[in-house]
C-alpha cells in the first residue's frame, strides 16, 4: 500500500470509517518525499530507537522502521489504531503506543522501547501541540536528537536568534538545550487535508546546558520577563515581572553591561545569564 497517494488514503479511511479531527490538527501527508526525506534528516539507522508522536496512518513510520532498529509510535486517536494495525502488519519492529504523549512516563518508555539503542525522536507533529511536546523532549534529556515537521513560523521562532523578528522566549529555551537547525520547507499541498500554513521540518541536538548558566529557574524567569512586554524595554518588561523598583533593575541591567534602552529580543544566552545573576543578588 501505498501511504502517501492519495486515492490509496481516501480508500483506506473509508473503509476504516475514518474521519478527520480538526480538533487533533490531523493532516496526512500525500508526497512520499516528505516522509522519506524527514526519516533521512532523523539520521535513524540500526542501533537506534525512534519515538515518533502522531503517526496518523503511518507514511513516516514505515520510513523510519526500513531505517532504525525500533520504532515506538505514540497515537492519542483510538480511531486510528485499526488502520495504523494494517498499514504496520510488516513491520515487527514497530510498537503503536495508545495515549497522550504529554501524560506518559518518557523514561520508562525509553527504558522499556529502546534498551541498549540509542534514543531519538522523529515526528509530524500537530500545529496545536508543538511548543508543549518540543519543551517535554528537550527536558527530558534522554534523546539524542529530535527531528520533527512543525509550522514554518514555529520552526523559525526555534532557529532564531537575537535581534531578528522571530527571535522570542520559546527560541531561548531551544537553544538553552540543543543547537538548532532548519532542514527544509514543506507546502501545505502536501498534505490531506491541506493546512493553511506552510511547514518546515527542524532538527535539534541536544548538547550540554550552558556552563554561565548557574540557576535554571532564575534564568528562564529573567526571559520570560524580558519577552513579556516584548514592545517596551528591557527596564519596563522586568519591572511589570519582578517585584523590584526600576532603579534597582536599572542597576543590574547597567551592571551586566547592557544599555539602559535595551530590549530583550537583543540578548543572547551569555547577557541574559549576566543579567539573571545580577538580579539574583538583590533578590537574596
Amino acid at each position: 500500500m501505498e501511504l502517501c497517494n492519495i486515492h490509496e488514503i481516501k480508500a483506506l479511511l473509508a473503509r476504516h470509517g475514518f474521519h478527520f479531527s480538526k480538533s487533533l490538527g490531523q493532516n496526512f501527508l500525500i508526497e512520499d518525499w516528505v516522509p522519506r526525506d524527514i526519516a533521512v534528516a532523523s539520521r535513524a539507522g540500526p542501533g537506534s530507537g525512534v519515538l515518533e508522536i502522531g503517526p496518523g496512518i503511518g507514511p513516516l513510520t514505515v520510513e523510519l522502521a526500513r531505517r532504525a532498529s525500533r520504532v515506538a509510535a505514540v497515537e492519542l486517536d483510538r480511531d486510528l489504531l485499526p488502520i495504523l494495525a494494517e498499514t504496520l502488519s510488516g513491520f515487527d519492529n514497530v510498537t503503536v503506543i495508545p495515549g497522550d504523549v504529554m501524560k506518559l512516563d518518557l523514561p520508562s518508555l525509553v527504558a522499556e522501547q529502546f534498551s541498549g539503542l540509542t534514543p531519538m525522536v522523529s515526528a509530524n507533529l500537530p500545529y496545536n501541540i508543538t511548543t508543549p511536546v518540543i519543551t517535554l523532549l528537550l527536558e527530558s534529556g534522554l534523546f539524542s536528537t529530535v527531528t520533527v515537521m512543525i509550522q514554518k513560523e514555529v520552526a523559525q521562532r526555534i532557529c532564531a536568534g537575537p535581534g531578528s523578528k522571530d527571535y522570542g522566549a520559546f527560541s531561548v529555551l531551544c537553544r538553552y538545550y540543543a543547537e538548532t537547525q532548519l532542514l527544509f520547507e514543506v507546502p501545505r499541498e502536501c498534505f490531506l487535508p491541506a493546512p493553511k500554513v506552510t511547514s518546515a521540518v527542524v532538527r535539534l541536538n541536544p548538547c550540554p546546558p550552558p556552563s554561565e548558566v548557574r540557576d535554571k529557574e532564575l534564568f528562564f524567569r529573567v526571559v520570560r520577563g524580558a519577552f513579556g512586554l516584548r514592545r517596551k524595554t528591557l527596564l519596563n518588561a522586568l519591572a511589570a515581572a519582578f517585584p523590584l523598583s526600576k532603579e534597582i533593575l536599572a542597576g543590574c541591567i547597567a551592571r551586566a553591561g547592557l544599555p539602559s534602552d535595551i530590549r530583550g529580543e537583543r540578548l543572547g544566552i551569555p547577557e541574559f545569564a549576566l543579567l539573571a545573576e545580577e538580579i539574583g543578588s538583590v533578590c537574596e
